[in-house]
């Protein structure tokens, strides 16, 4: 994954890349500015707002209040008050406190929003936003408690709160006030004017956080999904010429393409897998008896010669999710909005996170699918019945004894937690965008539900990676009964990685530990790397 993070902030080219990188940064190391430009046409909206406050004109949740109560106009030597007061009343998320990855991520792009603009914010409160960021003190925010419209108002609040300098924060690590924190860094709190507070938390920051997060992830794990395909090919004997390019060439989606050759590249040199062409030059005869039983089948069952029409939609689902991300997080998301080259107040709906509702939506059905797949190969590879001679739940019994009968049972467990993990993944799959509830006497009564998909994004994403992991520990364990000479020279090389961080099981142990450490294999994107496979989410 690339380390360098964005330098200038200019709210119209932060890449998904970026905000991974700064994401998952050493803490510290990430220290964006907003770009001179960026300041220069906050400052012009600040001016604008400025003129109209002074003319007395209503201008929403500037000086009047918010949802039903726009008909309410208050002062505007009363609106800096309404700010903080609209930061404090939606102070009541609940749920586990998002990772400190998806608190930077969000910090990174609401800075990049508003410095697109029109958003009436002053650049000295972005500024502050960003030293935040470069000093690693991070919001506790919930995870729960928003719709995706108006924005991410809950979520967000807890930013603003922090650079109020009140509440607590995570700072390098340790729970601590923020008044604590931010004395410590030198930084002043935050007093708001009009329309910042709003500003602040009337965007899309923390749906499309969780969003980039789960399909940088998902990303890798369609690779990783590759490979395993690959390993479960040898471990089952089974046949090559199922991703032969002519096949797919026929029906040339582009994921799908891709999959088949990385599967083909894989098997390159392999003794383990079979091909149609080969089959046909060990034919026999028939003879008198009118049939013949092969000793190769020259198809296999779906989970292997369907696999690439399946993460190969995973590929094509995240190629037109990546740019819908990458427009929301260089976008203005907030309102209203001032335009300043016609001195004109716009109010609409830009808080609005119906493309990542949509985008998560359908990426999680497509991770989903892929931990099914993987899930129905594991399946097969741990049961004698389809397995072509490979000993039950991958436990070999004691040379020349039937010692481990009955008494040692391999994967019998892993298959089972990977069902498991594959029937909560297909669960958690289903389309958050359809709830949507009204609220806020009416005023909110469509809403996007962004952020719970993006949340349930991130989760089947999670539990697809392990079933991905069990899936490798177990195809490992496979290709190393069959033969480990006998498999590609790419494939030794991920089976080598595989066995430094989890042993081969000649009896029943702990194997939870494994799991992990292999998941993470395929999280920091090692597995993909040992396999000689390109990045799939570099910088375009």
């Amino acid at each position: 994954m690339p380390t360098t993070p964005p330098s200038a902030l200019t709210g119209h080219d932060l890449t998904l890349t970026d905000i991974v990188s700064v994401a998952r940064a050493r803490p510290g190391a990430a220290r964006p500015v907003l770009a001179p430009a960026a300041a220069e046409k906050m400052a012009a909206s600040v001016a604008l707002k400025e003129d109209w406050l002074a003319r007395g004109i209503p201008l929403y949740g500037i000086t009047t209040g918010f949802g039903d109560s726009v008909a309410h106009q208050i002062s505007a030597d009363r609106a800096a008050a309404l700010q903080r007061n609209l930061v404090t009343y939606h102070l009541n998320g609940t749920g586990p406190t998002a990772a400190p990855e998806v608190a930077r991520a969000v910090q990174l792009i609401r800075a990049n929003c508003l410095g697109r603009g029109p958003s009436a914010i002053r650049p000295a409160v972005v500024d502050t936003l960003l030293r935040h960021l470069a000093a690693d003190i991070l919001p506790l925010i919930p995870e729960r408690g928003s719709l995706g419209a108006s924005g991410d108002l809950v979520p967000l609040c807890y930013l603003a709160y922090a650079l109020l300098g009140e509440g607590e924060v995570l700072h390098r690590g340790r729970v601590r006030p923020a008044a604590e924190a931010l004395a410590e860094e030198g930084i002043e709190p935050v007093v708001l004017s009009a329309k910042e507070g709003l500003a602040l938390i009337n965007g899309t920051a923390f749906t499309s956080a969780f969003a980039v997060l789960a399909a940088h992830d998902a990303a890798e794990l369609a690779t990783a999904a590759d490979i395993a395909t690959a390993l479960a090919v040898e471990a089952l004997r089974g046949n090559a010429s199922h991703f032969h390019p002519f096949l797919h060439r026929q029906k040339p989606h582009g994921g799908q393409l891709t999959s088949a050759a990385a599967v083909r590249a894989l098997l390159d040199g392999s003794e383990l897998a079979t091909d149609y062409q080969g089959i046909l030059d060990r034919q026999e005869r028939l003879g008198d008896r009118g049939f013949l039983t092969h000793e190769h089948r020259i198809q296999d069952p779906y989970s292997l010669r369907c696999a690439p029409h399946v993460t190969g939609v995973l590929r094509d689902t995240l190629d037109w999710v990546r740019p819908w991300l990458e427009t929301e997080v260089n976008s203005s998301t907030d309102n209203p909005l001032f335009d300043t080259e016609e001195g004109v107040l716009h109010h609409g709906g830009n808080f609005y996170a119906g493309h990542v509702g949509q985008a998560m939506d359908s990426l999680k059905t497509a991770v989903a699918n892929t931990a099914d797949l993987l899930d129905r190969q594991l399946a097969l590879v741990v049961d004698p019945k389809y397995s072509r001679g490979l000993p039950p739940n991958l436990i070999a019994p004691a040379t020349g004894t039937d010692a481990h009968a009955g008494l040692h049972h391999g994967f019998k467990g892993m298959q089972i937690a990977a069902s498991a993990l594959t029937a909560e993944a297909l669960k958690t799959a289903a389309p958050a965008s359809l709830f949507s509830r009204s609220t806020e006497a009416h005023n909110q009564d469509k809403v996007s539900m962004g952020t719970i998909a993006a949340r349930d994004a991130r989760t089947v994403v999670e539990l697809a990676r392990d079933v991905t992991a069990i899936h490798l520990l177990a195809v490992a364990q496979a290709v190393e009964l069959r033969g480990l000479r006998k498999a590609s020279p790419t494939l030794q090389k991920v089976h080598g990685l595989i066995r430094e961080h989890a042993p081969f099981t000649d009896r029943d142990r702990r194997m939870d530990g494994d799991i992990t450490a292999v998941a993470g294999l395929v999280r920091d994107g090692s597995l993909r790397r040992a396999a000689g496979l390109p990045e799939p989410f570099a910088a375009r």
